[in-house]
């Protein structure tokens, strides 16, 4: 994780915030897809706790949106509105995650079906994960004194150049209660190449014109290595996200230009990068893999790799042990870089943190839970193990052969 300190803390939680309850809200909607004879009473639980996500969304982006603009020195009462949604969120995830784990055993839906079972459960894992994501910037956050200014409402009622919001309302941990039928009774309801000669005029993707590419196979092609249910969810529902995100970025970053008003840009620019660079990596990972694949590199790829290695086995272990240890979410990637003219191994956080800038990516290894929990839950040294099986080296080989055409001027 990225870790920004001091005054820019608050933004960190309110970014960590709003990530994590668009993944919650999310969530809802894998479970009843995964299930579909899922309880009538446990659907609408479900549903209820959609909105309240969004909501809870919505507040933080509302808040990073008026706090951005002055982020350099935030106003004292950024703490306060921040620690008060800090509370309400951390809230809606340990009843959300105490609602799912009863769901595993008394909905005959859920607890009937194996694989429904491992995915929720994953599902509780990330929610803790985003627990135990606050506690962590919470402990490096410093003692600040008591915050006495005027809430956000005043403050962007009497500012010509805040942005028009109100002053969020955080929503209850959950919808008033209400009876249910068994057997749900004793819950809360709370809430994927052509010569360069044949290719056609290359087209560009308009402004917020991103799309989901097609998988180039079949969702279960990749079995015994990588099951469909997996493919599935991280193809349709955690790619299409970041396609979604790209392109809302891009329209906010359009409307700026427009306009002239450049108070989010900050904030436009981080989604641009995280959901851009979350979009590019899928595209080329669901390429660089392929049933029948597997083995040893080949063609041009596999004597560069000896050359910058040593061996195609020294290049093997390092791979997989960088992207075992990559901290939560992010990729393991070889690149070419031009100016070096040598491959080598990145990792990243996320998708586009802590890693480089002028380099080629070859090869990428998915390593966020979504891609190996289903089957390996949290032992993600099995599915890198089982990922050799399924890496599309003649596609990586022709991707370095293209890459490998750059020259730029060593340093």
């Amino acid at each position: 994780m990225l870790f920004v300190y001091g005054s820019y803390m608050p933004l960190r939680l309110l970014e960590e915030i709003r990530f994590w309850k668009t993944q919650e809200k999310e969530h809802t909607v894998v479970i009843q897809e995964i299930a579909p004879n899922l309880e009538a009473p446990y659907v609408a639980l479900l549903r209820a706790w959609e909105p309240i996500f969004a909501r809870t969304e919505l507040i933080a982006e509302k808040l990073l949106g008026a706090l951005i603009p002055c982020a350099d020195v935030l106003p004292p009462w950024a703490k306060a509105q921040t620690d008060a949604l800090l509370h309400i969120a951390a809230k809606q995830s340990r009843v959300f995650v105490e609602q799912l784990t009863k769901l595993t055993t008394d909905s005959r839906a859920i607890a009937g079906s194996p694989v429904a079972v491992t995915i929720v459960n994953h599902i509780i894992r990330e929610s803790d994960y985003f627990l135990c994501v606050l506690e962590t910037l919470l402990s490096s956050r410093p003692e600040q004194g008591e915050d006495t200014e005027e809430p956000l409402a005043k403050q962007l009622e009497t500012s010509q150049t805040e942005s028009d919001a109100r002053e969020p309302q955080v929503e209850q941990a959950a919808p008033e209660p209400a009876p249910l039928e068994t057997p749900v009774s004793n819950f809360e309801l709370q809430p994927q190449l052509l010569e360069e000669a044949d290719r056609a005029p290359a087209a560009s993707v308009p402004i917020g014109g991103h799309t989901l590419p097609p998988l180039p196979y079949a969702y279960n092609a990749l079995e015994p290595y990588i099951d469909e249910t997996t493919m599935r969810i991280h193809h349709d529902k955690h790619h299409q996200s970041y396609v979604d995100g790209l392109n809302k970025a891009e329209k906010e970053l359009e409307k700026a230009r427009k306009s002239g008003d450049f108070a989010l840009v900050k904030h436009w620019e981080r989604e641009l990068a995280f959901n851009g660079a979350g979009h590019y990596l899928h595209t080329l990972f669901w390429n660089t893999m392929g049933p029948s694949r597997g083995g040893p590199a080949t063609g041009e790829l596999a004597n560069q790799i000896r050359r910058d290695f040593g061996s195609y086995d020294a290049f093997k272990r390092q791979f997989s042990e960088a992207a075992e240890k990559v901290e939560g979410g992010g990729w393991a990637i070889l690149v070419w870089s031009p100016r070096s003219r040598r491959l080598e191994i990145l990792t990243a956080e996320k998708h586009q943190n802590l890693s480089q800038w002028d380099v080629i990516p070859i090869l990428p290894l998915d390593v966020w839970e979504h891609a190996y929990y289903l089957k390996h839950q949290n032992k993600r040294g099995d599915y890198i193990k089982n990922w050799w099986n399924v890496v599309n080296w003649p596609y990586a080989d022709e991707r370095f052969q293209k890459a490998s055409k750059l020259v730029w001027e060593p340093y």
